[in-house]
C-alpha cells in the first residue's frame, strides 16, 4: 500500500529505542526523511546503523518543553526544511499509585509526558497549516483510556496528552493538517525481553492475542497514522494492545 509520504520530512521523539525506533524503522520504509532524539549518544548512534542514511540523530532530553523545542528546531534545519510529520514520543515515569505518588513525581511526568508533548507539537503545527498538510501523532499508552492503577503519574500525564491532542485535531483539521493519538499496550521491547517466564506467562494471560505484540507492527500502524490516506483520522486515540483493554472507547 502506497501511503503517499515519499519525500516528507518527520521528527520522532525519543526514536532511537523501542517503539519510537520501530515507528522511525516504518516511516523509513515509506520513504520519509528522519529525525530521532535520545539522550545517550551510543543508544542514537546504534539507531542510525540500523536506520541507514535517511536518518538524522539528534541528543535532547525531552524530560522539559525547551529539550523539546529544542529538538523540533534541530531536526527541521538538518533535514533542510519544515516537518511534515511529527511523532511525540517520551519514556514513562516511574511507577506508583494514586495516593502515595508525590506531587514532585507528578510534575515530572507532567513535564515528561505532557508538556514536552504540547511543546514539540505547538512548536511545530505553525508551518504545516501553512503548507496546507501535516501529520502529529503523539505514542501514549492505553493507560490513557483505561487507567493503570500503579502508573498513576503516566496515566494521568497520557490523559493529558490525549485531551491536548483532540483539541489539536479540531482546531488545525480544516487546514490539512491531522493530530492523532496511538495507545500501545505491552509490546516484545527490550524491557519486556528481560521479565523472566513466570513474568511473561502473566502477561501473556492479560492480553486476549496470546502475546505481547510485535513492534515492527507497531511502526506500521503509527506509519499509516501519519500517511496520506489517514486524512480523514481526526483526533483519534488507536488501542494497539492486543485486547488487553476492556473499555469500550
Amino acid at each position: 500500500m502506497d501511503l503517499g509520504i515519499t519525500g516528507r520530512r518527520a521528527a520522532v521523539a525519543a526514536g532511537s529505542a523501542g517503539l519510537g525506533l520501530a515507528t522511525a524503522r516504518a516511516l523509513i520504509g515509506d520513504g520519509v526523511s528522519v529525525a530521532i532524539c535520545g539522550r545517550s549518544q551510543d543508544r542514537v548512534d546504534a539507531a542510525l546503523s540500523e536506520l541507514g542514511p535517511n536518518a538524522i540523530g539528534i541528543i535532547a532530553d525531552l524530560s522539559n518543553a525547551e529539550g523539546a523545542i529544542g529538538f523540533a528546531h534541530s531536526a527541521a534545519e538538518q533535514l533542510g526544511g519544515h516537518l511534515d510529520i511529527v511523532v511525540a514520543n517520551s519514556g514513562g515515569p516511574p511507577p506508583g499509585f494514586a495516593s502515595s505518588t508525590s506531587i514532585e513525581a507528578y510534575l515530572e511526568a507532567l513535564h515528561l509526558n505532557f508538556l514536552s508533548t504540547v511543546a514539540l507539537c505547538n512548536e511545530t503545527v505553525g508551518p504545516m497549516r501553512i503548507a496546507g498538510w501535516g501529520r502529529i501523532l503523539a505514542i501514549t499508552s492505553v493507560g490513557a483510556r483505561q487507567p493503570i492503577g500503579f502508573l498513576a503519574a503516566s496515566s494521568s500525564a497520557r490523559a493529558a496528552v490525549t485531551s491536548y491532542i483532540k483539541n489539536l485535531a479540531t482546531e488545525v483539521a480544516g487546514e490539512g493538517v491531522c493530530a492523532n493519538t496511538i495507545q500501545p499496550g505491552t509490546h516484545a521491547t527490550d524491557r519486556i525481553a528481560k521479565l523472566g517466564g513466570d513474568q511473561l506467562d502473566s502477561l501473556r494471560a492479560d492480553i486476549p492475542a496470546g502475546a505481547p505484540g510485535d513492534p515492527t507492527q507497531f511502526g506500521q500502524v503509527a506509519a499509516f497514522l501519519c500517511s496520506e490516506p489517514a486524512r480523514f483520522i481526526v483526533g483519534a486515540s488507536l488501542p494497539v494492545d492486543g485486547g488487553a483493554t476492556r473499555a469500550l472507547q
